[in-house]
């Protein structure tokens, strides 16, 4: 039974900006600040383009196969097994760190220095027991939380943008083109989530004309939004937003505006904590996905009878996240997430750009432009977290050839 067409460009636009605005943007500011320098806008501009392509080639595959498991399936049918998998896996292990990452965001604005790692394991665990019980964010908890992103994210743009002509920040590194190249590909975690449009090709009014229109729509107000934050950050404490775990929070001290950076800290505390839920949900089904397809242990594959959900590959998810949350700090949380995810889309541009030319809705150059993007941007991410990416990759393509085998005998 299809579903049922009712959402409008409007509620496309939305969803995708809800998708996007979430706790990255309160996450990325001080590792690729760092990395960027003054090339900080040149490099959240580069990270919107391949955003964008990726995005296409999504909506592109998701017109034609309307299945659950993103790029996992579109690859599996476009190209093969092997590439359906490398997707799949990639998916899992950059979303894995993307709740790692989300948790440790959540306590970098909820809890003081020192209590932040244990706060961001009990996060988790909480989070997976709710999960483990059926409970999910539905969609008015989604429209809250972006309304309070908003709030938060409108004090510090006001805030810093108001105080700059007083404010002396620090001098910001020059840039460097492997700089704001490493920056774009750790900005490209804030843009996570904008694929989200590209697979509402059932439940959209008009699909062939709304999609693409709101792909551009939200994805253009998500810069706009990132590009008001970046600047606060630039003219108001520059390179003193390196290093910190919570830069936006203190634009608004900063900036003077006191009572805006609880405003802030709520902020980013409800939309981390809010992504957290939905991204150990989404991995989860992920992984029992997988796990049906034997493309991971198939004891992961099991489905509670009384709560209707995934519970060993909720409790797996969970505990690989505490794990990297006791051993990784942000940066790498963040580029260990950018790799796997920029992998997952490499294979998207691929997948898309074998499609005939009957079912094609964006040229070709736009899959290009993507792959290529993709590439660059995982070459330039920080060497260690590449370095852990390549070999876990490596590690559950290993898995796969093992079971192959042992299956063919």
């Amino acid at each position: 039974m299809p579903l049922a067409r009712r959402l409008s460009l409007t509620d496309a636009v939305a969803i995708g900006l809800g998708s996007m605005i979430g706790a990255g943007v309160f996450a990325v500011w001080s590792p690729a600040l760092g990395v960027a320098g003054s090339g900080l806008l040149i490099a959240l501009g580069i990270a919107a383009l391949v955003a964008f392509c990726n995005a296409t080639s999504s909506a592109q595959l998701a017109a034609v196969h309307p299945v659950a498991g993103g790029t996992y399936a579109y690859a599996r049918a476009e190209i093969g097994p092997w590439s359906g998998f490398i997707a799949g896996w990639c998916f899992v292990i950059g979303k894995i760190a993307s709740c790692a990452a989300m948790a440790m965001t959540f306590a970098a604005y909820a809890a003081p220095e020192g209590w932040r790692t244990p706060v961001a394991v009990l996060a988790v665990a909480a989070l997976a027991v709710v999960n483990c019980f059926g409970v999910t964010r539905t969609a008015l908890l989604t429209r809250i939380l972006v309304v309070v992103s908003l709030l938060g994210l409108a004090a510090v743009a006001a805030s810093g943008i108001a105080a700059a002509p007083e404010a002396t920040p620090a001098p910001l590194p020059d840039a460097t083109a492997y700089g704001v190249l490493q920056g774009a590909g750790l900005l490209f975690f804030a843009f996570a989530g904008y694929a989200r449009i590209a697979t509402m090709g059932e439940e959209v009014i008009d699909p062939a004309r709304t999609i693409p229109r709101a792909i551009v729509l939200a994805l253009g107000g998500a810069v706009v939004v990132y590009v008001l934050v970046a600047v606060s950050i630039m003219l108001t404490l520059g390179a003193d937003a390196i290093g910190t775990a919570h830069p936006l929070a203190d634009v608004a001290e900063e900036a003077g505006w006191s009572w805006a950076a609880p405003v802030v800290r709520v902020a980013g505390t409800t939309a981390s904590l809010g992504a957290l839920l939905a991204l150990i949900t989404g991995v989860g089904r992920t992984t029992l996905a997988m796990a049906r397809e034997s493309d991971l242990p198939r004891f992961l594959a099991v489905v509670d009878e009384r709560w209707q959900v995934p519970q060993r590959a909720e409790i797996a998810v969970a505990l690989i996240v505490i794990g990297i949350v006791l051993v990784a700090d942000l940066r790498g949380a963040i580029g260990f997430s950018s790799f796997g995810v920029l992998l997952y889309y490499l294979i998207a541009n691929a997948a898309a750009f074998r499609q005939r030319a009957d079912v094609r809705r964006y040229p070709k150059a736009l899959q290009v432009i993507g792959a290529v993007g993709c590439l660059v941007l995982v070459s330039t991410l920080p060497a260690l977290a590449s370095l852990i990416g390549t070999g876990v990759v490596l590690a559950g393509v290993g898995f796969r050839m093992l079971r192959l085998r042992l299956a063919a005998r």
